[in-house]
């Protein structure tokens, strides 16, 4: 039976496109009729540009017959974070502060203009959790995204509607953040590869800022291949970003046929943590037998400073957040709130205090208290440090070892509403995932098993800065020699059919 067309690989819908075995226009109907019928049941989209997509569609099919290359990922339909401006199109970073705002048509992230050079169709914008902080996709203002696996579970975060719009077929691939996780996490728990970059590999001009110093873009899709497509046309200098690397492009194609053989992973002591799921590290162990069967070595290495990742991040992140969005005030864009005759002080107090949600609200209260005068030094500059003891640990593994193995999270999805009364609880979804942000490294998720009740679980693997070919090369090693990414949410989900 051949693979449905909103499961087709980009690669593959590309090269039908730029072959005119299909139309750009056609595969964008299709696209647009599939959100149509399964969206209603995930809450992936905050916003559809069907009309811009039909245009950049036409685009495409129109550089086809004058026989021009329309770019690598020509007709592909992509959907992005909805923290990711788009001149003209809706962008509210999943917060009432921002509900309603349309970016001037001048105005767009240096990734959105770099996927419209390549070809890329954008079919709208995906919930989140508001400002990209979250775990689970809750904490969205304007409603909480579902995972396509079992609609009464969470697809991850903050990048939720990103994950989960790729594993049911909704748009080819998808643009996210990854902060803390917030790439890898969601894409681990609706398994789908999500690929966080090097730090300043990707510009971050016109995305909209949680923590400046480890926000990142990256690709979500199906296939390790497909991320690679979208990294390489994502990726590069751009004087627009001060923290933007001089690094051109990268070109990935033969490190996705290099197989594994020689590589070296090592797997952290510090992180074989009591509360991960068995049936998790079941998975990984397993994943990491058919990399050793496909020619790696798995050893142990050390983190030793792994057991402060969270608290260090608990600080560095809710500070930067604070700093960030004290622009929101109600006077230069977004809601204001209050009658006209207010005080000043009154106006910001109110527009805030009605557009922030608690989670956000929470993470600029911890944050302005560890920049005030006397907790700076004790609390900020100390986690500053001990970033730099996680990164001077990684540097030290690296010496050893090429990769880095973890599980991607410590538990398969879980229900809605589970741990939003706990918000420590929420935080420890994370615990694998944000040394890579704090050291400032690329790392993947791809999909390496299932629970038995039908759950995606996720293998991490981090490497050294800047080296993201030898992370798709073992990632594309592993995903040739098993079968995890060719299964498909059960559709009765994405009829309606799945929900109590």
């Amino acid at each position: 039976m051949s693979e449905p067309l909103h499961y087709l690989p980009a690669t593959e819908l590309a090269r039908r496109v730029r072959a005119r075995e299909l139309s750009a226009l056609e595969l964008l109907r299709a696209t647009l009729d599939r959100i149509g019928a399964a969206d209603p049941h995930l809450g992936a989209f905050l916003h559809v540009d069907a009309d811009g997509a039909e245009r950049q569609a036409a685009a495409v099919d129109q550089a086809l017959a004058r026989r021009d290359d329309p770019g690598p990922l020509a007709g592909v339909p992509i959907a992005l974070k909805d923290v990711i401006v788009t001149g003209g199109v809706p962008t509210t970073a999943g917060s009432r502060i921002l509900a309603g705002w349309v970016p001037p048509a001048s105005y767009s992230a240096t990734v959105v203009e770099r996927l419209r050079a390549a070809g890329a169709v954008l079919v709208g914008k995906l919930n989140l959790d508001e400002f990209a902080m979250g775990s689970s996709n809750e904490n969205s203002a304007f409603h909480p995204v579902r995972n396509p696996w079992d609609l009464e579970r969470v697809p991850g975060g903050s990048s939720g509607g990103a994950a989960a719009a790729v594993a049911a077929g909704l748009c080819a691939g998808a643009l996210g953040t990854d902060t803390g996780g917030s790439i890898r996490q969601p894409a681990a728990l609706c398994g789908v590869v999500g690929l966080k970059p090097t730090y300043g590999r990707v510009p971050r001009y016109g995305v909209v800022a949680f923590a400046s110093s480890l926000d990142q873009v990256g690709p979500l899709a199906r296939t390790v291949g497909d991320a690679a497509l979208l990294f390489e046309a994502i990726a590069g200098f751009d004087p627009r970003d001060s923290t933007s690397i001089q690094e051109p492009a990268p070109r990935l194609a033969d490190a996705l046929t290099r197989g594994a053989r020689g590589l070296r992973i090592g797997r952290p002591r510090e992180l074989e943590l009591p509360g991960v799921d068995l049936e998790v590290t079941a998975a990984v162990d397993a994943a990491l037998d058919v990399l050793t069967h496909l020619g790696a070595t798995v050893t142990d290495v050390s983190l030793p400073h792994a057991a402060y990742w969270l608290p260090a991040y608990y600080l560095v992140a809710p500070a930067e957040a604070s700093s960030n969005l004290a622009r929101y005030d109600g006077v230069r864009y977004g809601m204001r709130a209050g009658p006209p005759e207010q005080s000043l002080n009154d106006m910001y107090a109110r527009t805030r205090g009605a557009g922030f949600g608690a989670e956000v609200k929470r993470r600029i209260m911890l944050g302005t208290f560890a920049l005030r005068s006397g907790y700076y030094d004790a609390y900020y500059r100390k986690a500053q440090q001990v970033r730099a003891l996680i990164a001077r640990d990684h540097e030290r593994a690296f010496a050893e070892v090429d990769l880095i193995a973890t599980p991607t999270s410590p538990t398969p999805a879980f229900r809605l509403g589970e741990k939003t009364q706990d918000p420590v609880t929420m935080y420890l979804t994370d615990v694998f995932t944000m040394g890579a942000p704090l050291a400032g490294l690329p790392a993947i998720s791809v999909p390496c098993g299932f629970t038995p009740e039908g759950l995606p679980v996720g293998l991490q693997l981090t490497a050294r800065a800047l080296d993201e070919a030898t992370l798709l090369r073992a990632a594309a090693a592993y995903e040739q020699a098993t079968d995890h990414g060719l299964r498909h949410p059960p559709e009765q989900n994405l009829a309606g059919e799945g929900r109590a």
